[in-house]
């Protein structure tokens, strides 16, 4: 008896349809990611049983780690606008270049008088320049407190929103440097604010 040959049909599938969507999640990703911020000083933040997610925008940060405080905001226009006032305020000029690279730091932790100085060197540079924390004496002497002051009047100016504060200190800080930077924000009526931590591990049964 013959045999009956079947045809075979071609097993290729059409991708285009997959492969656009793959590079839709990619281009999403990429644009919405927020690189990490690195910080000038080695911080080991303390553990904690409960979790609660920072939020992604309109966050003002300060840092704390071997006796300095250094300070981050989000937005580049929030970044700039801050700047200009705080040059404003203590008759510090800036550059329309300055202000421009000042718009995309991170984080800072230096007195307003270094800053364009510090501004003005390159990127390799910068990594090995040794910042000594911004100024936060409880005398006349306290530039944190215009720092957080201008960029909360900044937030408002130009998004008319309140920014939200949050604290990330070594957990070998001693207390009395959280406790000014605490008492400073009370002078300003901050009364909210949050305490960076990272979840506590399940203990090994």
């Amino acid at each position: 008896m013959p045999r009956v040959k079947v045809q075979r049909k071609s097993t290729s599938i059409d991708m285009t349809a997959m492969c656009d969507v793959a590079f839709l999640l990619l281009t999403f990703f990429i644009l919405t990611a927020k690189p990490k911020t690195e910080d000038p000083v080695p911080v080991d933040i303390p553990a904690s049983a409960t979790e609660v997610p920072i939020p992604d925008d309109n966050m003002l940060m300060l840092t704390v780690g071997q006796g300095k405080v250094f300070f981050s905001v989000d937005g580049n226009d929030i970044r700039k606008q801050t700047l200009l006032q705080m040059g404003e305020k203590y008759n510090v000029k800036f550059t329309p270049e300055q202000q421009e690279k000042f718009s995309g730091l991170p984080i800072f932790g230096m007195p307003l008088g270094q800053l364009a100085g510090y501004l003005d060197l390159d990127a390799e540079r910068r990594k090995e320049f040794k910042q000594n924390g911004i100024p936060a004496d409880t005398t006349a002497n306290n530039e944190l407190a215009d720092w957080i002051r201008e960029a909360r009047k900044a937030d408002v100016a130009l998004h008319n929103k309140s920014l939200r504060i949050s604290i990330k200190g070594d957990n070998k800080e001693e207390y009395p440097t959280i406790k000014k930077l605490i008492a400073l924000l009370q002078r300003q009526k901050i009364d909210k604010f949050s305490l960076i931590t990272t979840v506590r591990s399940a203990p090994k049964k």
